[in-house]
C-alpha cells in the first residue's frame, strides 16, 4: 500500500493517472477487480482536462475491458457559444487548461465520444433540462433555502454543463433502458 491507495478485504481505493492505462490496469489487477461484474464509472469534470486522444483511449479501454458497465460523466457542454468561450477564457486566465474542450461542443459530441469508443448506448442532458425535470416542490424548497437573484445567469450556467451516460449490457440487466 502506498500513500495513494487504501485496500481491505472488501474495498479498494487507488490513486492513478487515468492517462496511463497500463499502470491503471496493473493497479486494478492488484485489487482483484472482476471485469465480468457490472461496474459503474463516474467522472465529474475529469475528461475535459485530458486531451481528446487520452480521454478517448480511457473511454475505449473501459468499453473494451468491462462487459457490463455504465459510465456517467458530468462535464461542460455548449462550449462553442459566447458564454462557453467566456468560461474558457476565465479558466485560461487562471492557468487552467481544458485540453479536451473540443468534445464539449454539444450534447451530440458528448454522446459520440462514447459511441465511437464502443459503448452500446449513450445519452445526455444539459443541467437546465435536468433542473426542469426535478419535482417542482423540491425546486421551490431548495430555492427558498438559497436566495437566487440571478436566474438568467443560473440558466446560462446550467445550459453549459451536462450529464452524459453510456452503457454496455452483456448481462442484460436493463442498463440500456436507463433514462431520466
Amino acid at each position: 500500500m502506498d500513500g495513494h491507495s487504501l485496500d481491505s478485504d472488501r474495498y479498494c481505493i487507488i490513486g492513478a493517472d487515468l492517462r496511463d492505462l497500463p499502470a491503471l490496469e496493473e493497479k486494478l489487477k492488484k485489487c482483484h477487480l472482476d471485469t465480468k461484474l457490472p461496474t459503474l464509472f463516474v467522472s465529474e469534470c475529469v475528461l475535459v482536462y485530458m486531451t481528446l486522444e487520452q480521454s478517448s483511449s480511457l473511454v475505449k479501454w473501459v468499453a473494451d475491458t468491462f462487459d457490463t458497465a455504465m459510465f456517467i460523466n458530468y462535464e461542460q457542454v455548449n462550449m462553442a457559444d459566447r458564454f462557453g468561450q467566456i468560461m474558457i477564457e476565465n479558466l485560461q486566465r487562471r492557468q487552467c487548461n481544458l485540453a479536451g474542450v473540443e468534445v464539449c461542443r454539444s450534447l451530440e459530441s458528448q454522446k459520440d465520444r462514447f459511441l465511437l469508443a464502443g459503448w452500446e448506448k449513450a445519452d445526455a442532458l444539459d443541467m437546465m433540462t435536468v433542473y426542469n425535470i426535478l419535482p417542482q416542490d423540491d425546486v421551490g424548497r431548495i430555492e427558498q433555502l438559497e436566495f437566487l437573484d440571478e436566474r438568467e445567469l443560473l440558466q446560462q450556467l446550467l445550459q453549459h454543463y451536462c450529464i452524459c451516460w453510456a452503457t454496455k449490457d452483456k448481462l442484460s440487466l436493463g442498463l440500456l433502458d436507463v433514462t431520466f
